[in-house]
């Protein structure tokens, strides 16, 4: 081979092999990223003395009292009696014990009786427009006569569902009818 030739060949093999590095490591770095590994630790494990300020709510006792229902039919959502709003967030359960005494001399017996409507706007637009009642908890005080001028409900305990209700009364007797209602939440 001649000497032109030579370098030619030589010059035409270290461009070959300069494009063959240049390609071989732009396709490598596109293809190879950064990785952070973070390991987590297990359960946080808490050693020495813990305090928290302030009490711990475990369980609250909320009394809506001296309630004056008029007769009134559970299914007339228009003339309920509301007797506030219940705040149960942070609240897993709440028992509800409802007592009443009747004001003058019952000639019709009858129940007196607490809805707890959750305060959501989709819920109580059913119950405003269309008198639909939605998830709510209830109690009530069966037979309620002139027999038994005091009357007093079991105590249901209910899961909570909603952050607040609006708490709705009905009397189905034909005389007025002074309520108190306890809602007793619990974790």
């Amino acid at each position: 081979m001649s000497r032109p030739s030579l370098v030619a060949a030589t010059l035409l093999a270290a461009a070959v092999a300069v494009l063959l590095l240049t390609a071989s490591r732009q396709s490598g770095s596109s293809s190879i990223q950064p990785v952070a590994v973070t390991n987590f630790p297990d359960t946080q494990n808490v050693e020495g003395e813990v305090r928290i300020k302030g009490s711990v709510r475990m369980s609250e006792m909320v009394t809506f009292k001296d309630v004056l229902v008029p007769p009134v039919r559970p299914d007339d959502t228009t003339r309920l009696v509301e007797a506030g709003t219940l705040v149960s967030d942070g609240f897993a359960n709440v028992v509800l014990s409802l007592h009443g005494q009747v004001k003058g001399s019952v000639s019709r017996m009858g129940e007196v009786g607490a809805f707890l409507v959750p305060e959501e706007s989709t819920i109580e637009q059913a119950f405003n427009e269309l008198g639909l009642v939605h998830f709510a908890l209830r109690v009530a005080a069966p037979a309620v006569s002139t027999q038994t001028p005091c009357c007093a409900s079991e105590q249901p305990r209910c899961a909570v569902g909603f952050q607040r209700y609006k708490i709705l009364l009905y009397n189905t007797t034909d005389k007025t009818v002074t309520v108190d209602l306890y809602a007793y939440l619990t974790s």
